[in-house]
């Protein structure tokens, strides 16, 4: 009697094989190809950044805020940021303690520059972690593309030229994090995972879902449990005690922004909601779906979460810094999926995964040539010219000595947040300050006289006028 020969077993899902199985002997590519990735994109994030703040084209006043925490934590105080408030401490708005990292740096380079400059530097060092990590799931050319397409990603485009923000930390440490989840090296993913916590408060849920993947999928059980709770905990601390100890008014500003018409009303919102979709759709098409084929894609939700179910509407959309922790997250789930989708028996999807992979670069780099920011905004010719009003600007910032009390708008508080003491216009409550720098540009012609505008914001002060052209305005305290 003949007997049909049995197939061969189809192998499991990695993340399912037991540590020394074959797929741990996954093909060592050469670095060098990663390094040099990683390169191209420091010095694209650099220049994004770095022009932008040449052409004193601040979004916000964000950068300003968080070079005065720097700057005070590189002068061993605490992280006070007058351009908050009179007094106002950093840790009383976001728990993120890890930006004293950036003291040494800013006490050898005082200027926003370094900021701006660390954070292009952990944006590249996490594509170049991405692209290792796919080339060891899928060998270095499909690897490569993932990394480049990672690099060009609307998020961390977004997110450069946004300037600098906290959660710039966040994106290397979720990258190695998963890195680690893929690898099955359990206990390294978790302890990258945890300084998460003094990023944000936020990530706090992030880091217990990567405990919840230590339990799922690679049964863990004390380690993952330790670190859900630490997540948690993490969160909950910051939010009930840490941010309301610092705070000037002893409470969590941002309690106001979550849902507030109960949890029917959390979940139907964010499905009404057309910036929610897009938001979505941008995270999980940036990777031709593939994403949502692995386990780790539940790290996302976390994040998506508690933006889409915000009443602050600037969360629900693309723009700005917050989908940066996705991208890590986003495309090491697509190497993952195109992993697993490379061992199913069924040769179309194996294809399909293949094709998906090699096209993405290409599917990136059309989104960016069609930006308006990030490399789209290098494409155009006066992003690299900072024109005569920036001159302007930089002759007003030229007669603000160093040390002095000064009042500012977003063009130019960073500049002056590294060596004066910076707030925001009409933020100096208990003495009128030195020095009065206004950028009247889109002020349309409500003020006609600066001194005596700035006489109006200081009742009793007399401000004599040292410059006003091309809208800039400088005024300094008359004794």
């Amino acid at each position: 009697m003949t007997t049909t020969p049995a197939s061969p077993a189809l192998p499991r899902p990695r993340w399912a094989r037991p540590p020394g199985a074959p797929a741990q002997q996954l093909w060592r590519p050469a670095t060098a190809p990663h390094l040099a990735l990683a390169a191209l994109f420091l010095a694209a994030y650099t220049l994004i950044a770095v022009l932008r703040y040449q052409r004193f084209g601040s979004p916000s006043y964000d950068l300003g805020i968080f070079t005065e925490a720097v700057k005070a934590y590189a002068h061993l105080r605490a992280p006070i940021v007058p351009i908050k408030g009179e007094g106002f401490n950093l840790l009383g708005d976001h728990f993120s303690p890890i930006l004293a990292l950036l003291a040494p740096a800013f006490r050898l380079f005082p200027t926003p520059v370094t900021l701006l400059f660390a954070q292009a530097c952990l944006f590249a060092w996490s594509t170049g972690i991405v692209s290792d990590t796919a080339a060891r799931l899928l060998g270095r050319n499909r690897g490569l593309c993932i990394g480049a397409a990672y690099g060009l990603s609307f998020g961390l485009q977004r997110a450069a030229d946004a300037e600098f923000h906290e959660i710039a930390f966040a994106v290397p440490l979720l990258a190695i994090s998963c890195r680690q989840l893929l690898l099955r090296r359990w206990h390294r993913a978790a302890w990258w995972a945890l300084p998460l916590l003094l990023v944000k408060e936020d990530l706090g849920l992030t880091v217990a879902t990567v405990g919840v993947l230590l339990l799922w999928q690679g049964r863990r059980w004390w380690t993952g449990t330790i670190l859900l709770a630490a997540g948690l905990a993490g969160t909950a601390a910051a939010v009930w005690w840490l941010i309301p100890h610092f705070n000037p008014q002893h409470h969590f500003d941002y309690w106001s922004k979550a849902p507030h018409h109960g949890w029917w009303q959390a979940i139907w919102q964010p499905l009404s909601r057309l910036e929610a979709w897009k938001t979505v759709a941008w995270t999980t098409g940036i990777t031709g779906l593939l994403a949502l084929r692995s386990p780790l894609a539940v790290l996302a939700a976390p994040t998506l979460v508690w933006r889409l179910t915000s009443t602050n509407e600037a969360f629900w959309g693309t723009g700005w810094h917050y989908s940066a922790p996705l991208m890590p997250i986003a495309f090491l789930a697509a190497a993952d999926a195109a992993d697993r989708l490379g061992q199913t028996s069924r040769p179309w999807l194996r294809q399909l995964a293949d094709r998906t992979v090699t096209a993405l670069p290409a599917v990136a780099l059309a989104c960016s040539a069609g930006m308006t920011y990030g490399v789209g905004d290098l494409a155009r010719a006066d992003a690299w010219s900072s024109g005569p009003r920036a001159a302007t600007m930089r002759d007003a910032l030229h007669l603000v000595p160093d040390g002095v009390r000064v009042e500012s708008v977003n063009s130019t508080l960073a500049s002056l947040a590294a060596r004066t003491d910076t707030y925001w216009v009409g933020g100096s409550k208990t003495r009128p300050p030195d020095y009065l720098l206004l950028d009247l540009q889109g002020w349309g012609d409500g003020i006609k006289d600066p001194a005596a505008y700035g006489a109006q914001l200081h009742p009793g002060a007399t401000y004599e006028l040292l410059l006003n052209r091309d809208h800039v305005a400088v005024l300094r305290l008359q004794p």
